[in-house]
C-alpha cells in the first residue's frame, strides 16, 4: 500500500522508518516531511491545508493517513480526510479536545473517574491568588491550550506562581493558548509514559517508556518538548494492573461513551505517586520523542497496525526483547529561542541497525546540514537490554557537534534505578 504521513520532525521520521522495513508499505509520502526521510517523497504543503492533503492522498492512491502533530488534529484534519473517503489514523477534532484543552481533558478524568490531582480553572492573577490558599507547593499551572511544550509552570512559590500568571494572562506570552488554565495539585513521584493504540471502544497497549521533560541534568531547569526517553520501562506488575483498571480501561469507554470517532493512539502521562498512579495529561497522538523509542521495538509491521486502526479494528502487536534509548540534542537557547541556521558537524546521516539519528529540526543548504528548530536531532540507541540501549545512544550523539549544542547526560538514569 502507499501511505501518507502528516509531519516533518524526529517522530514523524521514527513513523517513516518503521514503515520503510513494513512488508505492507510500497511507497511513503510525506507533507511536509524533510530532507532526510529516507525513500520518501515530501510535498511541500501545509498540515493546515486539509483539501490539499487529501487531494494528495487521492492522486497518489494512498490507502491509509498518518496524522503526526496535534495540531492538524485538534483543527479537524482527520474529519476532512475521513469525509473524503479516506482512511485516517488519528482522533476527530472533538476527541482531540483531550489534548487541545487541559479543561477539557481534566473535566473527562473527573467525569470517567480518572485518578488525576485536584485543581481549579482560572483566567486570571486575580482569581490565580484567590485560588492560592487551596493548593501547596510546588505550584502547577497549565495553559489550557496547545502550546508546543512550554504551557507547563512549575511554581516554587506563591511570588513565581504570580508571575508565571502575569505572563499567562497579561503579558499573553502564549497568546490564546493561555486564555484560561489550571492551577492543579503538584503530585511528587517519578513519570512513565503509557501509550495505547484504540479504534474508541477497545485497546491494545504499548510498552511503557519515560520522557525526561527539563532540559538539564537531574531534572533542573525549564520544561522542554522533552530531551530524551528510553524503553520498555518495568515497573511492578501490581502497579501495571493498577493503571491498566483504574486508569486505562476507564478512558477508553470514555472515549467510546463520549462518541468520538477516536481511531489513533492515546497517549496517557502519568505520575507515579504513593497513592497510586495519577494522570498528568492526555496527548491524542504519537509522543515525541517516545515513538521513537516504540516503534523499533515492535517485531511485526507497522503499516498493517497502522491501517487496521484506522479501519476500526484492533492488530495483535508483538513485541521484542529488546531495549531502546533516545538523546535529543538540541540548539542553542532551546526551549527559548533556538538558534538556526548553524552548520553541523560530524555525520547527521551515520546509521546502522542499532544507532542511528533521526531528524527533528534540520534542513539543508547548500549540501550542508544546519539546525532549523528546536530539538534538532535524536540519536537512537538500540540494545539488548536498557544499559546497553543508552550507551549506544550517547555513542551515536558523539558524532555531531555544533556551537551551543545541549544535550542531557542522564538519559534513563531513573529507569536504571527503577528497572534494577
Amino acid at each position: 500500500m502507499n501511505v501518507l504521513v502528516v509531519g516533518k520532525g524526529g517522530r514523524e521520521h521514527a513513523i517513516v522508518r518503521a514503515l520503510n522495513i513494513s512488508p505492507s508499505v510500497q511507497s511513503i509520502h510525506a507533507v511536509p516531511g524533510n530532507p532526510a526521510m529516507e525513500n520518501t517523497q515530501c510535498h511541500d504543503l501545509s498540515v493546515a491545508d486539509g483539501a490539499g492533503i487529501a487531494k494528495l492522498a487521492k492522486d497518489n492512491d494512498c490507502q491509509l493517513v498518518i496524522v503526526g502533530p496535534e495540531d492538524p488534529l485538534a483543527a479537524g484534519l482527520a474529519d476532512t480526510l475521513r469525509a473524503e473517503g479516506l482512511f485516517v489514523f488519528g482522533p476527530d477534532q472533538a476527541g482531540a479536545r483531550l489534548e487541545a484543552s487541559k479543561v477539557a481533558a481534566k473535566e473527562f478524568m473527573k467525569k470517567y473517574s480518572v485518578p488525576t490531582s485536584n485543581y481549579q480553572r482560572v483566567a486570571s492573577v486575580d482569581e490565580v491568588e484567590k485560588a492560592m490558599p487551596n493548593f501547596t507547593p510546588p505550584y502547577v499551572l497549565k495553559a489550557d491550550g496547545l502550546a508546543a511544550g512550554k504551557g507547563v509552570f512549575i511554581c516554587q512559590n506563591q511570588e513565581e506562581l504570580l508571575q508565571a500568571a502575569r505572563e499567562l494572562f497579561e503579558q499573553k506570552t502564549l497568546g490564546s493558548a493561555g486564555d484560561e488554565a489550571i492551577l492543579e495539585q503538584f503530585q511528587p513521584g517519578y513519570e512513565i509514559s503509557y501509550f495505547v493504540l484504540t479504534n474508541g471502544e477497545d485497546f491494545c497497549s504499548l510498552p511503557l517508556a519515560q520522557d525526561h521533560k527539563r532540559l538539564r541534568d537531574n531534572d533542573q531547569g525549564p520544561n522542554t518538548g522533552g530531551m530524551g526517553t528510553v524503553a520498555p520501562m518495568r515497573i511492578p506488575a501490581v502497579m501495571e494492573d493498577q493503571i491498566l483498571q483504574e486508569v486505562v480501561k476507564p478512558t477508553v469507554q470514555g472515549l467510546k461513551r463520549e462518541g468520538f470517532v477516536y481511531r489513533g493512539v492515546v497517549f496517557i502521562g502519568l505520575m507515579i505517586t504513593d497513592q497510586g498512579p495519577k494522570v498528568i495529561e492526555y496527548n491524542i497522538r504519537f509522543g515525541d520523542p517516545e515513538t521513537q523509542v516504540l516503534l523499533p521495538l515492535m517485531s511485526g509491521d507497522w503499516g498493517e497496525a497502522f491501517l487496521k486502526i484506522a479501519k476500526g479494528a484492533i492488530p495483535k502487536l508483538t513485541w521484542s526483547s529488546e531495549a531502546a534509548a533516545c538523546v535529543v540534542i538540541a540548539a542553542e537557547n532551546y526551549p527559548g529561542s533556538p538558534v538556526k541556521g548553524v552548520a553541523i558537524q560530524g555525520e547527521p546521516l551515520a546509521s546502522g541497525d542499532n544507532q542511528y539519528f533521526l531528524h527533528a529540526g534540520t534542513a539543508l543548504s547548500h549540501d550542508t546540514w544546519v539546525t532549523a528548530g528546536g530539538r534538532v536531532l535524536n540519536a537512537i540507541g538500540r540494545g539488548s537490554h536498557l544499559k546497553e540501549a543508552i550507551e549506544r545512544a550517547y555513542d551515536q550523539a558523539k558524532k555531531v557537534s555544533w556551537p551551543g549544542m545541549q544535550l542531557r547526560s542522564d538519559i534513563g538514569k531513573k529507569a536504571l534505578k527503577i528497572t534494577s
